[in-house]
């Protein structure tokens, strides 16, 4: 199995994490129109919580494992990386099971939490029971995590990214056909509905399970798995112990802290939304909004950081290991420029198209286009400090981990509930100012790991900050290309597919205006290599399946989006997908555009004269 380069890797990992969380992003869509805002509520508080025993359940030691795995293989110490794994999985069954059994028992302790007294929306015995049916997922992910840690820890980023990509698609069609069938065919209460729902990760993380041991299977000799060992290393089990909860434990703390600060966020925004004079059924809808349904939309920003880290990690220890220190500071900047370059321009057109965009999602609601258009600029700073994270972690400095992370979360947890008021004040919206905190304790964090790292091991930030400089042409262009457009077209909120055709005229105009600018003044070339952008160019290009793929799932989506309300209308896509494949097809096989266009003629003649004999007749 193919080793994958620090580019490449990053490439791989980014495209699948895209997917995945556009896969995440668009099943909303139908669920969302199928459960309305209160099931919408009932499924965010769920998945918060889950998301904080998963950390708990990992505890952290899927990242050390790869980070161990990627150091003993530098330094041939094959025998002591297969007990590491092993090790790791036995940790692993006994936290997993722990964390499930919490979860399960104390969920009525928990929704009772999070609820408190308010009325008038979900109760506390709809918060236990969905709980408890995504608790169930608790049992697999662990290991179906630590077993991704093996291969990332061998730079085989491929294995664990398309097993993402499985784990999205079974648990988005559960979530989407297992919601649809609940409600519509079997007539069961919201409440189950939702259950099922969030049922839907147990199995998605099963499937991916199942495909990552085929993997270790299918590779057990190159992976060393059936090697006999007849002299240990020199490493005992009780250092790999040691060792990975060294490792392990940073991860965990912070993770778990921020993790546990996203629960108490969620709890505040309702608290003082509640203080504040505001009916419980949209407080719950902001609540959800922020914590949920707004991070759904914003994902795609957050993937590039997660495709960046499942490279970063095994080619930073890599060079910290071998104290190629010059190449730890080439890395981490070439990072801080990717997610720069990418993410900012994102989450300012996504800002800009916040309505829209919304409405595409959720239905129109100026509460949740104000919620979007501000909160989609945190993601761009929880990239940067995921970034500054995984590099201190590679280099072993757990303790500023713990310094610069907890200092964030602390200044966060304090500016909280004073921002909400203080906008509530000026007579803007009070939940500004939860999002307002987030950036500002992201900032902290930020700051204060690039200057330990200038400070000790001399890091420069030059050519990060020449590139930053350079960027403000081709964004204040795109801004002002995307302004002067949204004044002249018009959009009707009403109807899904206009707003999709208005985002997507936009969007592209406006992403072609930047990467043609940046292009130009030679930014890409700086940060991607002009060689391997001509070399990912060419592979691109020459690759007519992925095109005709992409092709036809747009087509099929674009025909569909508008009714999607039920289960039996968002099946049409599949028709559709294939028609546009059919289509693509054509095109990639005789190079005109006008074959394309007369078959599609034909086809939607055929279709109104056979809708004509039908009613008519």
């Amino acid at each position: 199995m193919k080793k994958n380069s620090f580019i490449e890797g990053t490439i791989i990992a980014t495209i699948c994490i895209i997917v995945v969380k556009i896969l995440g992003m668009l099943y909303v869509i139908p669920f969302y129109a199928i459960v309305g805002s209160d099931g919408g509520s009932l499924y965010s508080y769920a998945y918060n919580i889950y998301g904080l025993f998963l950390e708990i359940a990992t505890a952290g030691i899927p990242i050390a494992v790869s980070k161990l795995i990627n150091e003993f293989n530098t330094l041939n110490k094959q025998e002591a990386k297969i007990r590491t794994f092993k090790i790791g999985k036995k940790l692993l069954s006994f936290i997993a099971i722990i964390a499930f059994a919490l979860l399960f028992i104390f969920a009525p302790q928990i929704s009772n939490l999070i609820i408190g007294d308010m009325t008038g929306g979900n109760t506390v015995q709809d918060v236990t029971f969905v709980i408890r049916c995504v608790s169930f997922s608790l049992l697999v992910f662990p290991f179906l995590s630590v077993s991704r840690g093996f291969f990332q820890g061998h730079n085989i980023i491929s294995v664990s990214s398309i097993s993402q990509v499985i784990e999205q698609v079974v648990r988005v069609l559960v979530i989407i056909c297992g919601s649809y069938i609940a409600l519509k065919w079997l007539h069961l209460d919201l409440t189950i509905v939702v259950g099922v729902a969030v049922f839907g990760a147990f199995i998605g993380g099963l499937s991916a399970f199942f495909y990552v041991r085929q993997k270790l299977k299918e590779n057990k000799k190159e992976l060393h798995l059936v090697e006999h060992f007849d002299v240990k290393d020199d490493v005992s089990n009780k250092d790999i112990i040691k060792k990975i909860i060294q490792y392990a434990l940073p991860v965990v703390i912070v993770s778990i802290a921020f993790t546990i600060y996203n629960n108490v966020d969620m709890i505040l925004v309702l608290r003082t939304m509640d203080y504040l004079g505001i009916d419980a059924l949209e407080a719950e809808f902001i609540a959800s909004s922020i914590s949920t349904w707004a991070p759904k939309i914003s994902i795609v920003v957050t993937s590039i950081a997660l495709g960046l880290s499942a490279s970063l990690i095994p080619n930073m220890v890599e060079a910290f290991t071998l104290k190629k220190y010059d190449d730890l500071n080439h890395k981490f900047n070439k990072s801080l420029q990717i997610i720069l370059f990418i993410s900012l321009p994102m989450c300012i057109g996504i800002s800009l198209l916040a309505s829209s965009i919304w409405t595409v999602f959720y239905g129109y609601s100026s509460i949740g286009t104000n919620i979007l258009a501000f909160a989609i600029f945190a993601p761009l700073f929880t990239n940067l400090y995921t970034v500054c994270n995984h590099t201190l972690q590679s280099m072993n400095k757990f303790k500023w981990v713990y310094i610069s992370s907890i200092s964030g979360i602390v200044i966060n947890a304090l500016l909280d509930v004073p921002f909400m008021l203080l906008f509530d004040s000026l007579g803007a919206p009070a939940y500004w100012g939860a999002t307002l905190a987030t950036i500002v304790g992201f900032s902290i964090t930020i700051l204060i790991a690039v200057l330990y790292l200038r400070k000790e091991y001399r890091f420069q930030y030059h050519d990060t900050k020449k590139m930053f400089m350079k960027m403000i042409v081709p964004l204040v262009t795109m801004i002002v290309v995307v302004l002067v457009m949204k004044l002249f077209i018009p959009i009707d909120f009403n109807s899904r597919f206009a707003c999709v055709m208005y985002i997507a005229v936009i969007a592209l105009v406006g992403a072609f205006s930047y990467f043609i600018i940046s292009h130009k003044m030679g930014l890409i070339d700086e940060i991607l290599g002009k060689d391997y952008l001509q070399k990912l160019k060419n592979k691109f290009i020459k690759n007519k399946k992925a095109f005709i793929l992409v092709s036809g799932i747009l087509f099929g989506l674009l025909h569909v989006i508008d009714d999607s309300k039920t289960l039996a209308e968002f099946s049409y896509v599949i028709v559709y997908s294939v028609l546009g494949m059919y289509l693509s097809t054509l095109y990639v096989k005789t190079n005109n555009l006008c074959a394309n266009i007369f078959m599609h003629f034909l086809q939607n003649t055929l279709s109104v004269i056979g809708m004509f004999l039908v009613t008519f007749m």
